[in-house]
């Protein structure tokens, strides 16, 4: 036989059942004014819905039937034992017991009762109870990003100069790719940031330029000396460290946010096969669409696909645009061209009322073709790439010292110190591999 307790637990489960069966069919009853095939599907939902409500109440039913709160009391003996007619009752069996007595009965009875939970509880139930506690006791922080003391600094001297420099046609795809590689940066203070990195790298190389000038740099000690050479040949040397320090700086910060966005885009390539098939089977549901996209960021699977699904939900909930609308909007400022293309053909299939489980399902299988073909395109391009990387740092370095050395011993072309070839091996080899390992993090397929 059931206790009680065991029970008032059942009762709970099949109240919530109910509940949640009444929610559902709610939600299903909002839906009906839509077109016919659609509300054939919704109309079969609510029969299976209504046969499992009236089933749950059935057993509701029967469960307070079966349920008594009243417990029968053992039964006792009517013979009494003379020894205990003989014990007199005194003040002192009566009396209530003190406060340290009824903490020591309350210790006594939270040590049964954990004694009763550890044995009933299985380890499954004891982990979620665990983890039911902790989600329960964290307590959300507000990140707090405070602005940046350079990015005010560059505002204030070009704001009004990069306010202008913006609207022209040079800064236009600079604009579109700070959106699309979802950096924080208004254009305009981006612009403004540009330009004073511009000018304190011209500012750097110009004392460069004047320190080289009068000394010289050397690797036998003293390492610092004073130059010889005549001033203006050796003004004429040195002096375009003032030119290309600035002009790589600003090609730099110029170019970076079209290399996020490619690396961005990549990110993409690769998690958009996997989560096309994830949404997929969350549409065989016949869900709203919105509520797709909040799934998969709910998952937190796809960290790159989860920032543009974010727009798409923010673009619904807070700026009041339909779905269609959103999904065109972040489709155009989409980093990645399969992102985007996807995205539209889901607002055209929501238009025209097509299927999306159907959508979704061949996507997914042109996407996971399209990975295949991307992954076999890599494999051979990492063995071209390895046959490039033994030729220039392995083979080539050694060549190049053996003819160094040929030239110093015979007298041929510049006189080079050994400690010189020395030099010149390191730096090239190291020169070598870092532009190496550069041109390979750009040329990365997603893996």
């Amino acid at each position: 036989m059931k206790d009680s307790e065991e029970y008032l637990n059942e009762l709970k489960a099949l109240v919530r059942k109910e509940t949640k069966i009444i929610k559902e069919m709610t939600y299903l009853y909002a839906d009906l004014g839509i077109e016919e095939d659609d509300k054939n599907l919704v109309n079969s939902q609510l029969t299976a819905l209504k046969r499992a409500l009236r089933k749950t109440v059935e057993e509701i039913s029967n469960s307070l039937e079966d349920m008594t709160i009243i417990k029968t009391l053992p039964r006792v003996s009517n013979k009494i034992s003379e020894e205990s007619k003989k014990v007199p009752i005194t003040k002192a069996s009566t009396r209530k017991p003190s406060i340290p007595e009824y903490v020591e009965m309350a210790k006594k009875v939270k040590k049964t009762r954990h004694s009763i939970v550890d044995v009933d509880i299985s380890d499954m139930e004891r982990k979620t109870i665990k983890r039911l506690k902790k989600t329960r006791t964290e307590t959300l922080q507000k990140k707090i990003k405070k602005p940046s003391k350079y990015v005010a600094f560059a505002n204030k001297i070009f704001w009004k100069q990069s306010l202008k420099l913006s609207k022209k046609p040079l800064f236009i795809n600079l604009k579109r790719d700070l959106v699309r590689a979802n950096m924080d940066f208004v254009p305009t203070s981006y612009i403004s940031v540009m330009f004073l990195s511009t000018l304190i790298a011209a500012i750097i190389g110009f004392f460069v330029f004047m320190f080289l000038v009068f000394f010289n740099i050397g690797i036998d000690f003293p390492i610092i000396t004073m130059a010889k050479e005549a001033f203006f040949s050796r003004f004429l040397k040195i002096f375009w460290i003032v030119i290309v320090a600035p002009l790589l700086t600003f090609l730099s910060i110029y170019v970076y946010p079209s290399a996020e966005k490619s690396y961005i885009e990549n990110k993409i390539n690769q998690e958009i096969p996997f989560a096309t098939i994830h949404m997929s089977a969350i549409s065989q549901s016949m869900l709203e669409p919105s509520k797709i996209f909040s799934i998969i960021i709910s998952t937190r699977e796809y960290p790159f696909l989860q920032r543009e699904f974010t727009k798409i939900i923010n673009q619904v909930n807070v700026y009041g645009y339909d779905l269609v609308t959103a999904l065109r909007n972040v489709a155009f400022y989409s980093p990645s061209q399969k992102l985007s293309e996807l995205l539209n053909g889901l607002a055209t299939t929501i238009n025209s009322g097509g299927i999306l489980p159907e959508f979704f399902d061949k996507r997914a299988q042109s996407l996971l073709f399209e990975y295949r073909v991307d992954r076999e395109k890599s494999t051979k391009s990492a063995e071209t790439f390895m046959d490039i990387y033994i030729s220039l740092v392995i083979a080539a370095p050694m060549i190049l010292m053996l003819l160094l050395i040929m030239m110093r011993i015979s007298g041929l072309g510049v006189p080079i110190s050994t400690s010189m070839i020395t030099l010149i091996m390191i730096l090239g080899v190291s020169t070598i591999n870092a532009l190496f390992l550069i041109f390979l993090q750009l040329k990365q397929s997603p893996t």
